[in-house]
């Protein structure tokens, strides 16, 4: 198994001094009061393409030659990694095509053509978008950077591991939004190996988590793909997935799911108690523990892991949409 330690990751932050934000890591009065703890909400929504995929998409860019930036980069994204991949390419100098499905929100879309990167829309799933990517590295010979199942990928985003760590030193359980691994594999293998004590929980939603029924089976498995609030974690893990199911299944302490009415409720939570703008990804960290979903006998960080929702519908779940469905008050 291809395991990603904490050395990778310390030399990873080296690399991106000055490249990305060393995000703060700010306490929840509301929601310590709520579980009776500190709880602390690590601000990776704040990175400068509103996600915490810059660390990993930077990180992966800086490894690569200067032949294969030349040869151009492609991807498969849900939306946030294509925006840092494109962001990070255009720093340095790099052709990037970046594939999505037809479930990726329009405004995700849009702002990753303003950073001057080619967008391929193609099929209706994740798996659909990945197909086209891999048939582009084979037919003209770009340099394939993936979403998560790459050990620059998730090097990069351990670091925020090792800022929680540094922030709160005796931080008892994290919660990290759970999709194909990156971010978990990452942050589990930076906190386990500072703090070996502390869990580390993911965090998904119940409709076709792919992480969690390929955890549950013990093999990558495919599901089926649905709309969700927290679109960023939609998609498969690959079936020959390399790095990130075995580092899950050895790091991970549980795996939560969320509905889409808990996750509306995080997402209501970060703006009325917080002041946050977050996407579903970003709010399924708050979604569980309002719902009761994880306790802890001692402090807990949530990362919020994304911005980047369309803001008309951001406004319809503060006013009580409860899903894609229209369930609730529209």
């Amino acid at each position: 198994m291809n395991m990603i330690d904490l050395k990778d990751i310390q030399k990873a932050r080296n690399r991106l001094v000055g490249h990305i934000e060393t995000t703060v890591l700010r306490s929840s009065i509301r929601l310590s009061e709520f579980c009776g703890v500190s709880v602390g909400l690590k601000l990776e929504h704040h990175q400068k393409t509103g996600s915490f995929k810059l660390r990993g998409a930077t990180n992966a860019m800086m490894v690569l030659s200067v032949d294969e930036r030349r040869r151009g980069i492609v991807t498969a994204s849900t939306g946030n990694h294509g925006r840092a991949l494109a962001f990070a390419a255009r720093r340095l100098g790099a052709r990037a095509i970046v594939c999505v499905s037809q479930l990726v929100p329009e405004n995700k879309v849009l702002e990753i053509r303003s950073l001057g990167a080619d967008v391929r829309i193609v099929g209706s799933s994740q798996d659909d978008a990945q197909r086209e990517a891999e048939r582009l590295v084979d037919e003209n010979g770009l340099v394939m950077l993936p979403p998560f199942d790459h050990p620059d990928i998730v090097a990069g985003q351990g670091t925020i591991g090792i800022e929680i760590v540094e922030s709160m030193p005796d931080v008892a359980t994290v919660l990290v939004p759970l999709s194909g691994g990156g971010l978990a594999a990452g942050v589990a293998a930076a906190v386990k190996g500072l703090q070996p004590a502390t869990r580390v929980i993911g965090v998904s939603m119940d409709r076709g988590a792919a992480m969690k029924v390929s955890l549950d089976r013990a093999r990558p498995v495919q599901v089926e793909e649905f709309s969700s609030l927290a679109d960023s974690l939609g998609g498969g893990i690959g079936l020959d997935n390399k790095i990130t199911f075995r580092m899950c299944e050895a790091l991970l302490d549980d795996v939560i799911l969320v509905t889409e009415q808990e996750i509306a409720a995080g997402i209501r939570h970060a703006y009325a108690y917080e002041r946050e703008i977050v996407e579903g990804a970003g709010a399924v960290g708050i979604a569980a523990l309002l719902a009761r979903k994880v306790t802890s006998k001692g402090p807990i960080t949530i990362i919020l892991s994304g911005r980047n929702i369309d803001l008309g519908l951001h406004k319809n779940v503060l006013n009580g949409w409860n899903s894609l469905q229209g369930e609730g008050n529209p």
